[in-house]
Protein backbone atom coordinates (compact mmCIF):
# COMPACT_ATOMS: atom_id res chain seq x y z
CA UNK A 1 0.00 0.00 0.00
CA UNK A 2 2.65 2.52 1.01
CA UNK A 3 5.21 2.74 -1.79
CA UNK A 4 8.86 2.05 -1.23
CA UNK A 5 11.70 3.89 -2.91
CA UNK A 6 9.86 7.22 -2.78
CA UNK A 7 11.15 10.35 -1.05
CA UNK A 8 9.68 10.45 2.46
CA UNK A 9 9.11 13.85 4.06
CA UNK A 10 8.37 13.79 7.80
CA UNK A 11 6.84 16.92 9.35
CA UNK A 12 8.54 17.72 12.65
CA UNK A 13 5.69 19.80 14.08
CA UNK A 14 2.36 18.20 15.06
CA UNK A 15 -0.58 18.62 12.71
CA UNK A 16 -4.30 18.71 13.51
CA UNK A 17 -5.49 15.19 12.69
CA UNK A 18 -8.84 16.57 11.58
CA UNK A 19 -7.08 17.86 8.45
CA UNK A 20 -8.06 16.12 5.23
CA UNK A 21 -6.07 15.81 2.01
CA UNK A 22 -6.67 19.45 0.96
CA UNK A 23 -5.34 20.98 4.21
CA UNK A 24 -2.48 18.48 4.41
CA UNK A 25 -1.61 19.34 0.81
CA UNK A 26 -1.45 22.99 1.85
CA UNK A 27 0.95 22.07 4.66
CA UNK A 28 3.11 20.21 2.13
CA UNK A 29 3.27 23.27 -0.12
CA UNK A 30 3.82 25.85 2.63
CA UNK A 31 6.08 24.08 5.12
CA UNK A 32 7.80 21.42 3.03
CA UNK A 33 8.10 23.43 -0.18
CA UNK A 34 6.98 20.36 -2.16
CA UNK A 35 4.10 19.42 -4.43
CA UNK A 36 1.58 17.03 -2.80
CA UNK A 37 0.81 15.46 -6.17
CA UNK A 38 4.35 14.23 -6.60
CA UNK A 39 5.66 10.72 -6.19
CA UNK A 40 6.54 11.09 -2.49
CA UNK A 41 5.20 10.29 0.96
CA UNK A 42 4.35 13.12 3.34
CA UNK A 43 4.12 12.04 6.97
CA UNK A 44 2.30 13.93 9.73
CA UNK A 45 1.86 13.08 13.40
CA UNK A 46 -0.83 14.48 15.70
CA UNK A 47 -0.33 16.57 18.80
CA UNK A 48 -0.58 13.63 21.21
CA UNK A 49 1.82 11.58 19.11
CA UNK A 50 -0.29 8.44 18.74
CA UNK A 51 -1.91 9.21 15.38
CA UNK A 52 -0.29 9.56 11.98
CA UNK A 53 -1.45 10.50 8.51
CA UNK A 54 0.53 9.77 5.37
CA UNK A 55 -0.34 11.68 2.21
CA UNK A 56 0.74 10.38 -1.19
CA UNK A 57 -0.32 10.41 -4.82
CA UNK A 58 -0.50 7.28 -6.98
CA UNK A 59 -0.74 8.97 -10.37
CA UNK A 60 -4.54 8.88 -10.46
CA UNK A 61 -5.50 10.39 -7.11
CA UNK A 62 -4.51 11.37 -3.61
CA UNK A 63 -4.27 8.71 -0.90
CA UNK A 64 -4.43 9.44 2.83
CA UNK A 65 -3.46 6.66 5.23
CA UNK A 66 -4.51 7.24 8.84
CA UNK A 67 -2.96 5.14 11.62
CA UNK A 68 -3.62 5.23 15.36
CA UNK A 69 -1.36 3.27 17.69
CA UNK A 70 -3.00 1.10 20.35
CA UNK A 71 -0.19 2.01 22.74
CA UNK A 72 2.82 4.29 22.70
CA UNK A 73 3.71 7.21 20.46
CA UNK A 74 5.33 7.73 17.11
CA UNK A 75 8.91 8.88 17.58
CA UNK A 76 10.02 11.42 15.03
CA UNK A 77 13.63 11.96 13.97
CA UNK A 78 15.51 15.03 15.10
CA UNK A 79 15.85 18.07 12.85
CA UNK A 80 18.96 17.99 10.67
CA UNK A 81 19.31 21.77 10.77
CA UNK A 82 18.13 24.58 13.02
CA UNK A 83 14.63 25.75 12.13
CA UNK A 84 13.84 22.74 9.94
CA UNK A 85 10.13 21.97 9.69
CA UNK A 86 10.63 18.56 8.10
CA UNK A 87 13.25 15.91 7.42
CA UNK A 88 13.64 13.46 4.58
CA UNK A 89 14.11 9.87 5.78
CA UNK A 90 14.93 6.48 4.26
CA UNK A 91 12.47 3.62 3.83
CA UNK A 92 14.07 1.84 6.81
CA UNK A 93 13.67 4.85 9.13
CA UNK A 94 10.08 5.37 7.98
CA UNK A 95 9.28 1.72 8.68
CA UNK A 96 10.53 2.11 12.26
CA UNK A 97 8.51 5.31 12.74
CA UNK A 98 5.38 3.79 11.14
CA UNK A 99 5.49 0.72 13.37
CA UNK A 100 5.67 2.89 16.47
CA UNK A 101 8.94 1.33 17.56
CA UNK A 102 10.62 3.15 20.45
CA UNK A 103 14.15 4.09 19.43
CA UNK A 104 15.30 5.63 22.71
CA UNK A 105 15.22 3.91 26.08
CA UNK A 106 12.39 5.04 28.32
CA UNK A 107 13.39 7.41 31.08
CA UNK A 108 12.57 5.99 34.46
CA UNK A 109 12.27 7.80 37.71
CA UNK A 110 14.64 6.78 40.41
CA UNK A 111 12.83 6.15 43.61
CA UNK A 112 14.27 7.95 46.59
CA UNK A 113 13.93 6.12 49.91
Amino acid sequence: MIGQGLPIYVALEPVDMRFGYERLGGVVRERMQAEPRSKALFVFVGKRGHTMKVLTWDGTGVIVVHKKLDAGKFELPKATRVGAEHVIVSDAIFEVIYKGVATAPKKTRRRVH
